[in-house]
């Protein structure tokens, strides 16, 4: 059975990077990058010529910046899944680049086999938030998000005491594994909870967890 071949837009100003880029994916068998776009216009016009599973996209960019461009792609409804890449763990453009649909957002100088697995993994339909990273972004974000101890969102009624431990977790950082020894469950057990999660909570994947729990204060 022949493997799918994961098509990847990449976005960004600079041409020796995307250059990078592009040798890293099309080394691998089943990746191929199928557009470059140097700003996030371009990556709005050539999505509308190519399928694409990923892009990779750049956040500072001239024209269209990558948050109005993430913004703009899934306000649209497309497929394409957006994987942001930064210079600055702290990038104060990351954080709205989630809330606009990014699927997680990695380092450019991650190594290249963490890049590839993410590639992988935002394809699947998952997002990419390393916990470290979560940790920090957080860190960083949380004091300025606009709720309080008393937020309400009827979504969190549909919640069973367990969704609610495991949606805490998840909001702290922990992976899976983490989770599964702290609330003492299967990490199987664990996958069916974040499952129920995302449906119940309208989630695109992890990520927007993350950032439902502490838009709602759930951790204050």
């Amino acid at each position: 059975m022949t493997q799918a071949v994961l098509r990847v837009l990449l976005a960004d100003d600079q041409a020796l990077v995307r250059s990078g880029f592009r040798m890293l994916i099309e080394a691998e068998d089943d990746m191929e990058v199928v557009a470059e776009a140097s700003d996030g216009q371009e990556v709005l016009d050539l999505l509308q010529r190519h399928q694409v599973d990923v892009v990779l996209m750049d956040i500072r960019m001239p024209v269209m910046d990558g948050v109005e461009a993430t913004r703009c792609l899934v306000g649209a409804g497309h497929p394409a899944r957006v994987l942001v890449l930064t210079t600055f763990d702290l990038d104060e453009y990351v954080f709205a680049a989630l809330k606009a649909g990014a699927s997680g957002f990695m380092l450019k100088d991650a190594r290249p086999t963490e890049l590839l697995t993410a590639i992988r993994t935002v394809a699947a339909g998952d997002g990419v938030l390393a916990p470290s990273a979560t940790r920090r972004l957080l860190e960083h974000v949380v004091p300025i998000l606009p709720s309080s101890p008393g937020t309400s969102d009827p979504r969190l009624g549909q919640l069973t005491d367990r969704e609610r431990e495991v949606l805490v977790e998840i909001a702290r950082g922990a992976t899976n594994g983490e989770i599964a020894a702290t609330l003492y469950m299967a990490e199987g057990t664990v996958k069916t909870h974040i499952g129920r999660l995302l449906s119940k909570l309208h989630c695109r994947d992890r990520v927007g967890l993350v950032l439902f729990a502490h838009e709602v204060g759930l951790l204050r």
